[in-house]
């Protein structure tokens, strides 16, 4: 696919989910990608199914700034740059504020939150040198909406909607030519719930995605396209669901 081949992209949340079938996609259309999670067996399943040519990873906390400065520093050494970052990992605990599941919350702000600033930080220094770069987030259609159940997780989407739309205008006003797309998925079938309590709130989730969730392939291909677009081409917003969702 046009504008895909050898482009080095790092992704966090690499290890299962959108995170790896977004590496198996973007390596299969010629691009070498750079794997972030903090299961090292996964990654190295992961890279050894891709290819070492065209796979690398490094054992990283999206909520440690230090290890993705050191996710950069990886990318450079095997691959001499980076173009495109995808700040996918992120949980979703769930449960009613009067709950006080306070060390869930600063869990949903130190990954879905922090995660993303500490990976732009990362790679941001690397995009101004080169004047172009492209910036991908997961959001969630709950970064759209309000959810009961769900509202710390809900805050922590509408930040990156609101973060990334700013940056946009940033990066436009600087001339720095770095592309921002945030993705918002509906229910897809990943790894994500298993991050949640035995609560009615997650039954209703699981009965819900059972019947309706989308693949992480799905997701994969909305970063495809968002990525082989002309160098002049923002694809800004991606919303992708189920025809059986609302």
């Amino acid at each position: 696919m046009k504008n895909i081949e050898n482009k080095v992209v790092i992704i966090t949340g690499a290890s299962s989910g959108i995170g790896e079938e977004t590496a198996r996609l973007l390596a299969l259309n010629g691009a070498k990608v750079v794997l972030s999670a903090r299961r090292e067996d996964r990654l190295r399943d992961l890279v050894r199914q891709i290819g070492e040519d065209r796979a690398a990873y490094c054992v990283s906390d999206v909520s440690e700034p230090d290890d993705m400065k050191k996710l950069v520093r990886t990318a450079k050494e095997r691959f001499g740059r980076v173009d495109v970052l995808f700040a996918n990992a992120g949980i979703m605990p769930a449960g009613n504020m009067s709950e006080l599941k306070t060390d869930d919350w600063k869990r949903m702000i130190d990954i879905n939150i922090c995660g993303v600033l500490n990976s732009m930080a990362a790679v941001l220094p690397e995009f101004i040198a080169q004047k172009q770069g492209h910036i991908i987030v997961t959001s969630s259609c709950a970064g759209l909406r309000s959810v009961p159940g769900n509202a710390v997780y809900c805050g922590t989407k509408h930040f990156v909607k609101a973060m990334l739309d700013s940056f946009r205008m940033e990066a436009i006003g600087e001339g720095s030519n770095i592309r921002t797309t945030t993705i918002y998925p509906g229910a897809v079938k990943t790894e994500l719930l298993n991050t949640v309590a035995p609560s009615p709130a997650k039954t209703a989730v699981e009965e819900f995605s059972e019947k309706n969730a989308i693949l992480p392939e799905d997701i994969a291909g909305a970063v495809l396209y968002a990525v082989s677009q002309n160098d002049n081409v923002d694809v800004s917003e991606v919303v992708v669901k189920s025809i059986r969702e609302a």
